[in-house]
């Protein structure tokens, strides 16, 4: 059973920026592409980035576009979600998806991934 920890939430003013980790101990993740959603109060949880393994090609979503970037370290087991320009509209629970050889295809559809993380607090204000 793979288990996926999001960390690097917090609160930060608008224009801030944030980094997001998603990483497991157990299992290596080079297998599996790696997405990043967010589920903002009495909101659908939504797909905003995705990456694969091994060659990374990448996803956003089109609310996110230039402002994050997705990033992995198979070495040390762990993706990361850069977030800058950060505005109140950001602010949500942001989870990470492990997908056993997902090719990105369906990569915002929740019923893609095998496992999920418990999820980390963005709230962004001032």
């Amino acid at each position: 059973q793979l288990q996926l920890v999001e960390s690097g939430g917090g609160l930060v003013q608008p224009g801030g920026s944030l980094r997001l980790s998603c990483s497991t101990s157990q299992y290596t993740l080079d297998y599996y592409a790696v997405g990043w959603f967010r589920q903002a109060p009495g909101k659908e949880r939504e797909g905003v980035s995705f990456i694969s393994s091994p060659d990374g090609t990448t996803k956003y979503a089109d609310s996110v576009k230039g402002r994050f970037t997705i990033s992995r370290d198979n070495g040390k087991d762990t993706v990361y979600l850069q977030m800058n320009s950060l505005t109140p509209e950001d602010t949500a629970v942001y989870y990470c998806g492990a997908d056993l050889f997902g090719d990105g295809s369906k990569w915002n559809k929740l019923d893609e991934y095998d496992y999920w993380g418990q999820g980390t607090q963005v709230t962004v204000s001032s």
